[in-house]
């Protein structure tokens, strides 16, 4: 059966949009989903899914949660590949190798329109820097990501698309996950 990794936008932050990580687990596996794991309480999951488009996935995962917890969350799901993409693919080597923290990818629901990903861009500064890489933008914040303005509602807004970021060690981990799990 397929790995899949999904990664929920907004949960657990700051008292707000609290998904205990035993419930979501339970609430993935009633959706026919199997090997369930979690990591951190952020709202990472590495689960087998019988094979499926990650959008469909998505979907699956957003109204089940709708459900569940009642409030409305953005789910992006990724394959082993993609995430294998995402790590082979990384402009900031160099700061990942010094300062993996400060290495963030937002993963985005699609491929951002070109004017978009431009006005993005423009955005950047020496302390937030930006690369737009198909469905990812990967993003180094020179002073951390609590005082960072290239925030998620940021990109969410120049983009139009859903989105959601996750440090540099946290991709890291999910691959392990995945490849773990048979990915």
């Amino acid at each position: 059966m397929p790995v899949y990794i999904s990664m929920l936008r907004g949960i657990n932050v700051g008292g707000h949009n609290l998904v205990p990580m035993e419930r979501l687990r339970a609430l993935l596996e009633a959706c026919g989903f199997h090997s369930v794991q979690t990591y951190i309480q952020s709202g990472n999951v590495v689960f087998q899914a019988p094979r499926n488009e990650p959008v469909a996935l998505s979907r699956k995962i957003e109204a089940a949660v709708l459900r569940e917890f009642g409030f409305p969350v953005s789910v992006i799901t990724r394959t082993p590949q993609d995430l294998g993409r995402v790590l082979q693919s990384n402009p900031f080597v160099k700061e990942v190798k010094s300062a993996p923290a400060k290495v963030h990818v937002a993963f985005l629901a699609d491929i951002p329109p070109a004017d978009a990903a431009k006005k993005l861009r423009g955005m950047a500064t020496t302390a937030e820097r930006v690369c737009c890489s198909g469905r990812e933008v990967y993003l180094y914040f020179e002073n951390g990501m609590g005082k960072a303005k290239l925030t998620g509602s940021v990109i969410e807004r120049v983009l139009g698309l859903k989105a959601t970021a996750r440090n540099w060690n946290t991709v890291s981990k999910l691959n392990e996950m995945a490849l773990q799990s048979g990915g």
